[in-house]
């Protein structure tokens, strides 16, 4: 994908309320305006990358680009797992996102346990792979230490 890497900025909102309850997976879900603004050429699967929240610290994540067909939704949703605990939530706040390779595309699933043994294989993988030398340059990119305010929030793509 001549896309990556891919660059992306937006509010945290609310989504289908399943990550953290259904699944034991929390994810932050960015609104539609930076859904709809993908590239074409970012097909819908799994992604890994670095991520952070309003004015923290950088962590690795997985995005989910799709339709979840589990679920059978009808919108398109990015939703975002961040790698690392947090002791709230955090709507409202910016998420800065670096998409910085594809694990896989979307696919269904016959149960919730494979969904979940899928996501937790991807998040292995997605660990693994930022490790290389030229995924960890980008966790210092001057895109992640730019000022998130809400102040200066305007929804950002691009590569």
């Amino acid at each position: 994908m001549r896309s990556l890497p891919y660059f992306c900025r937006g509010e945290v909102v609310r989504g289908f309320g399943r990550g953290s309850k259904e699944l034991g997976i929390p994810t932050a879900n960015f609104p539609e305006s930076v859904v709809d603004n993908l590239p074409a050429d970012i097909s819908t699967g799994i992604y890994y990358g670095w991520a952070r929240v309003g004015n923290g610290e950088v962590h690795k994540m997985v995005m989910s680009i799709g339709w979840n067909p589990y679920y059978k939704n009808t919108k398109k949703s990015m939703e975002t797992h961040v790698i690392h605990k947090f002791k709230e939530d955090f709507y409202g706040e910016i998420l800065s996102v670096i998409m910085v390779g594809y694990v896989r595309p979307e696919r269904g699933f016959d149960s919730l346990d494979a969904l979940i043994t899928a996501i937790h294989s991807d998040i292995e993988e997605a660990k693994k792979k930022l490790d290389h030398p030229e995924h960890l340059k980008l966790k210092t990119d001057n895109f992640l230490r730019s000022s998130t305010s809400k102040a200066t929030n305007s929804i950002m793509n691009g590569h």
